[in-house]
């Protein structure tokens, strides 16, 4: 389902899976959206997809197979759209190339990675990397905005760093707790290597690591509770987490951890949070089947006059 950011407002519903939808993302052009899912079929297994929609029409573009559940996907940064990537219940990190036909992609066996080669001049539909490395379902994959990085979170309780010109790991962290969610946060100026921050929940921890330089942990704060999303606003020096043990909203400073405010109004745990591009509203969304738009500013904003 599209809604608009500020308002809300229901603009379109993407039609076409038979199972839960676990992950949506937008390309950075907005011009394709990308969702993974579990659809059921008349047969004894999960035969799961990957669909590529066009967010203007809602119309399906491409299929990506799989064997299993697809619990994440992402876009390649930057004004290219050719390139998607996904993860899942396989414990496969996959990218595919969308300037293939979408006949091309059915195959659920995609070739291994081949070092050295750039996006551009691979000739492969699909190619997987790190074949056989990941011990748990991929949970979250992180693209950018170096288009040779990727940063992939597995229920084995840990990150892993990939150049996806290379076959294994630059870069591995250790998670001490169950991972809830990850996500790439940037300072309002724009989507500047040098002003990103990766979050992470896991556990009752946020980690907080550079989007520049694989691996390195500029922080990290405890909670009193299972963190299940972590989001933070660079400009205003705040991170906002949801928690498996509350129904509330919780923003912390993002220097000391210190708690500055607890915001009610979900009637359930919160599993998702994220800022806008502007950092002026982060959005929740909860067990309870609500979204909510939280405003992060001092002066009028969208529907707060």
């Amino acid at each position: 389902m599209l809604r608009d950011g500020v308002t809300g407002d229901w603009i379109g519903t993407f039609v076409g899976h038979k199972g839960a939808a676990w992950q949506s993302r937008i390309s950075d052009t907005g011009l394709l959206a990308a969702t993974g899912s579990a659809d059921f079929t008349a047969y004894d297994h999960y035969p799961l997809k990957g669909d590529i929609w066009d967010p203007q029409t809602g119309e399906c573009l491409h299929t990506l197979q799989h064997n299993h559940i697809v619990r994440a996907v992402a876009f390649a940064p930057g004004s290219s759209t050719s390139f998607v990537a996904t993860g899942g219940f396989e414990k496969k990190l996959r990218i595919y190339d969308l300037r293939h036909s979408p006949t091309e992609h059915n195959s659920s066996s995609p070739t291994t990675n081949s070092n050295n080669a750039s996006l551009e001049s691979r000739d492969a539909s699909s190619w997987e990397i790190g074949p056989g490395l990941h011990e748990g379902p991929i949970k979250s994959i992180i693209w950018g905005p170096d288009q040779n990085l990727i940063v992939t979170a597995a229920e084995d309780k840990k990150l892993r760093w990939w150049d996806i010109r290379q076959s294994n790991p630059i870069s591995t962290f250790a998670l001490d707790g169950v991972l809830g969610g990850c996500e790439l946060s940037f300072s309002s100026n724009g989507r500047k290597t040098d002003s990103s921050i990766l979050s992470v929940g896991a556990g009752k921890t946020a980690y907080f690591f550079s989007g520049k330089y694989p691996g390195q942990l500029l922080s990290s704060h405890k909670a009193t509770g299972e963190i299940t999303s972590v989001a933070v606003n660079l400009t205003e020096n705040r991170f906002v987490f949801g928690s498996s043990n509350d129904t509330f909203v919780h923003v912390h400073d993002f220097s000391d951890g210190s708690e500055q405010n607890v915001y009610k109004g979900h009637h359930g745990p919160v599993w998702s949070v994220s800022f806008s591009p502007d950092g002026k509203l982060y959005a929740t969304g909860s067990e309870d089947g609500t979204i909510k738009l939280w405003k992060f500013c001092n002066e009028a904003y969208g529907l707060w006059k």
